[in-house]
């Protein structure tokens, strides 16, 4: 059964006799709200795609708005089956490790959900690697099999893989042997051609056939809740990156919860232009939507007229994105000509979310229950989040509170002791949420958590006493000048109120003689101008002295990981050759 036989128009027709009420009992729920006491749910993810499945058959799933593709969940649960079976068919067993390389392409999905049914661990490939990368991920995880795509505008993958492997061409599919890649047997390409030495996507059908639904099910059933289904990456802006192991249970509770606290039902429909292959888009995005039976509307890569395009025509009731995606749209110039009337919830978040973009996306795109979730990759992600419930004024100053089941604190990063309300120290949560560890990294894995069970985030933070947290930056990311410590987020938000400034970014620098000084990097909106000393007189007016920044950059856009998030330390390796700071940042690194 190839993938171009389903196309076919979604039959999205209401199931009158089964109701949201049975699915939350089914999936073993208790109340919709973040913060409940409902219970964790113990199930797979390929079990939780088959529940859904059988009480939303003919409801849709997923729809493309770029490609004929859009499944019910029955149609789409059917196709996973086929895929899984084609896995198993090429050799992958419980525990094999496969690789996915794609941007939000809906083999990215089928992959997914066919690993859980058999058994493999999911390794996702950030979209923007390159050779040097993709060896080290390849190898450091021990993929069996690599499934991708032809690449997009920044990257040829064929290329980078041939390149990578320059015998691939000459040897067999799915029995590859490959010297610096031993655990490498198969790479499976999505796309009409198939290069010599790669096995097209479509065959995992043609392979499927050798698979009997017994067999399938036998494997099925050989699956714990409790085993990791996907390894993440960490983003590497500092080291070599660490796969973060997260189990079923990990990841189908974070998505439950956040999904609570959205109040998500078979209603709604997300429009998902954040990548797949980050937490945000697995959990945050896809995790949500399948435990509230959610409509999946992917965007394949993120391109402004895209979202706004498919969350009019398919009349989207939720969006998530980093707050660049959200800036993008606001600023775009055929903003006004699209109506979103049924937008209402989603998420910002991937990093701080300025005050002035959440007004803006609440009183010109109808956000009015946008949400904001903080985390980290090794939490699953979602450590706290607020709720539809809560007042515009929380949703926009604070993270929210803790997420059902997971436990959270703040410490002095020196001591160890846990703070107060309102005192400035480490973020650390504990629960279900936490990972298994890093792969192969017990020594990392231990720095990370505690004996305790606690994982340091390695994040500034506050609580109040209502126990709403909020983000003041991270250690690493404290400006110490002349003995001050002063914290970027607090002088990013001041900036960001000048009605001349689109995006903005502060970093520490190196001197000589205060150790750091303060340089903001500005990108204004179109068609304005604004000198250095101009922007400096607006902080000195009202900030305190030693936060007015010393440097002012103009810039047209900040580096970026593929999941959004800056790249403050490039930005600092900037700033050193264009400031010629090379010596004050000898003495500091010293």
């Amino acid at each position: 059964m190839m993938m171009n036989e389903l196309n076919q128009n979604c039959q999205c027709e209401e199931i009158s006799q089964i109701n949201m009420a049975n699915f939350k009992r089914d999936m073993g729920a208790a109340e919709s709200l973040c913060g409940s006491s409902a219970s964790l749910i113990e199930i797979t993810v390929g079990d939780l795609l088959e529940d859904v499945a059988k009480i939303y058959p003919n409801e849709r799933a997923v729809k493309y708005i770029d490609r004929e593709y859009c499944r019910t969940w029955s149609e789409f649960d059917k196709e996973v089956d086929e895929i899984a079976k084609g896995f198993m068919a090429i050799g992958v067993k419980k525990g094999d490790h496969v690789a996915i390389w794609a941007t939000n392409v809906p083999e990215w999905l089928l992959t997914l959900f066919a690993c859980a049914k058999v058994g493999a661990i999911l390794v996702t490939v950030n979209t923007n690697y390159k050779v040097f990368e993709l060896e080290y991920l390849l190898r450091q995880s021990d993929a069996k099999v690599l499934v991708m795509t032809k690449g997009t505008k920044y990257g040829n993958y064929v290329e980078i893989v041939n390149e990578l492997c320059p015998t691939l061409k000459n040897q067999q599919p799915n029995n590859l042997d490959i010297p610096m890649l031993p655990c490498l047997k198969s790479v499976v390409l999505t796309g009409d051609e198939t290069p010599a030495g790669m096995m097209a996507f479509n065959e995992l059908f043609n392979q499927a056939n050798s698979v009997s639904d017994k067999e399938l099910a036998e494997r099925k059933a050989m699956q714990h809740f409790h085993d990791v289904i996907n390894m993440q990456y960490t983003s590497g802006t500092t080291g070599f990156p660490k796969g973060v192991m997260l189990t079923h249970y990990n990841i189908v509770n974070n998505g439950k919860c956040i999904g609570d606290c959205m109040n998500f039902t078979h209603e709604d429909k997300l429009c998902i232009p954040v990548p797949f292959f980050h937490c945000f888009g697995l959990v945050l995005a896809i995790m949500a939507c399948v435990t509230h039976a959610t409509s999946m509307v992917p965007i394949d890569s993120y391109r402004p007229t895209e979202v706004m395009r498919a969350i009019q025509d398919e009349e989207c009731t939720a969006m998530h994105g980093v707050p660049t995606m959200f800036i993008a749209v606001l600023e775009h110039e055929d903003f006004k000509k699209y109506k979103f009337p049924k937008l209402r919830t989603g998420i910002m978040a991937g990093s701080p979310c300025p005050i002035k973009v959440m007004q803006k996306v609440v009183d010109e795109m109808g956000m009015k229950e946008i949400t904001i979730t903080y985390g980290q990759t090794e939490a699953s992600p979602a450590t706290t989040m607020t709720t539809i419930d809560d007042s515009l004024e929380l949703r926009v100053s604070t993270v929210g509170r803790s997420m059902p089941h997971v436990e959270t604190k703040i410490i002095d990063p020196e001591t160890g002791e846990t703070l107060g309300p309102n005192q400035t120290g480490e973020f650390c949560a504990r629960g279900y949420n936490i990972m298994k560890g890093y792969y192969k990294m017990e020594e990392a894995t231990a720095q990370a958590i505690d004996a305790e069970g606690w994982l340091h985030s390695g994040d500034l933070a506050m609580v109040d006493e209502n126990g709403y947290y909020k983000i003041t930056g991270r250690i690493k990311d404290m400006i110490i000048r002349g003995g001050e410590n002063i914290y970027p987020k607090e002088i990013e938000e001041f900036l960001y109120t000048n009605e001349k400034v689109q995006d903005v970014q502060v970093i520490g620098v190196p001197s000589e003689q205060y150790g750091e000084e303060i340089m903001a990097c500005v990108i204004l909106k179109n068609g304005v101008k604004w000198t250095e000393e101009e922007a400096k007189d607006f902080v000195r007016a009202s900030m305190a002295r030693h936060k007015v920044p010393s440097y002012i950059a103009f810039v047209d856009s900040f580096p970026m990981t593929a999941s959004g998030k800056i790249q403050k330390f490039k930005m600092r390796e900037w700033a050193v050759e264009k400031l010629s700071l090379q010596k004050a940042n000898a003495i500091e690194t010293a």
